[in-house]
């Protein structure tokens, strides 16, 4: 089922939320953006979840528990159990346990999410670096806290202590704009210590397994806005990918991505679950042909010819720039392609 090698976007004659079984949703971006919903994203997912898809919402957030994460979604009209959500806490809370023994003292470099998380697992979080703890954990704080606690974690990683963090984003979106994520954290306590510490969040395996492991899925489906994080979650999970245009990736981005950060499908908005993809069909020396509009690379730009719908545009450019590209990024010249789609 897996995207790896795929040099065009995917095609499903089926709707996706009948393809695969469930859903693993990002939030920021995704369902949400602000801490309001997307347009369409309720009554989307809405449909699927009746339809009979099982939504899971999977977040690198470290600082809420799933409990408030529930209570989020399900006041924005998105009815969510705490065991829907799966975050970066609770996957770097098992990697923990699978290497400490069982009611080890853990420092907690974080918020509440992370204490949940280590609690659930069977091991004890405390504040300071005195306090004996046999690794030390790092997660997303929130914008208030304090710089003594990254001064905690470099004490006990000096001394030797293992050293985890839920996830390394280095930005997180904020009503107000991007604001320093947990990576920012973390390079603070790399910077002090010269350590490294072992990562939880996605893109990575552990937070991958976590998702399986608490879903059961079969056929899951990766839902995100996020190339390096979501896609290149799912890619490094074998799994397949829809990428939503409502965050913080745009056409022109899509089109240099890189093999790895390379979706299955691409849609607008989470309308997509409920629709059938496309199929991408052609060749380098015929051009990229998708509902009415041939794509091609002449020379060092982009030409795009018919008409049609701009996703349909989009996704045939896509499979000519991921084969021009090879397995490196495509940096042709794509705006006056781009231009004729509106994007």
């Amino acid at each position: 089922m897996g995207q790896r090698g795929r040099n065009r976007p995917g095609g499903s004659a089926r709707v996706l939320s009948e393809a695969y079984d469930t859903a693993l949703l990002d939030l920021d971006g995704v369902v949400y953006a602000g801490g309001e919903a997307i347009a369409y994203a309720v009554e989307s997912l809405g449909t699927a979840r009746d339809g009979g898809m099982h939504l899971a919402y999977v977040t690198n957030n470290a600082l809420r528990t799933p409990d408030a994460v529930a209570a989020h979604l399900s006041e924005l009209g998105v009815p969510a159990e705490p065991s829907d959500v799966i975050t970066s806490a609770q996957a770097v809370a098992r990697l923990i346990a699978d290497q400490v023994p069982q009611g080890s003292r853990v420092l907690v470099i974080g918020g509440e999410g992370l204490r949940v998380a280590l609690r659930e697992r069977g091991l004890e979080p405390v504040e300071s670096a005195d306090d004996d703890p046999v690794a030390v954990v790092q997660g997303y704080g929130g914008p208030e806290l304090p710089w003594g606690r990254f001064a905690e974690a470099a004490y006990a990683v000096a001394r030797g202590v293992p050293w985890f963090a839920s996830n390394t984003d280095l930005t997180i979106p904020s009503p107000r704009g991007i604001a320093p994520g947990n990576g920012a954290a973390v390079e603070v306590v790399r910077i002090a210590t010269g350590a490294e510490p072992q990562v939880a969040g996605k893109p990575l395996p552990p937070m991958h397994r976590e998702t399986i492991l608490r879903t059961g899925a079969e056929r899951p489906l990766v839902v995100g806005d996020r190339l390096d994080t979501d896609i290149e979650g799912a890619f490094n999970g074998g799994v397949d990918s829809l990428l939503v245009l409502t965050g913080v990736t745009d056409a022109a981005r899509l089109l240099a991505a890189v093999p790895e950060h390379r979706p299955t499908y691409v849609d607008a908005d989470l309308r997509g679950l409920l629709t059938g993809q496309p199929e991408v069909t052609g060749s380098a020396e015929a051009g990229f042909g998708c509902g009415g509009w041939t794509a091609s690379v002449r020379g060092d730009a982009f030409v795009l010819e018919g008409e049609g719908g701009a996703l349909d545009g989009l996704r045939a450019l896509c499979a000519a720039a991921w084969t021009h590209a090879g397995d490196s990024s495509c940096a042709l010249e794509a705006e006056k392609a781009l231009a004729r789609l509106g994007w």
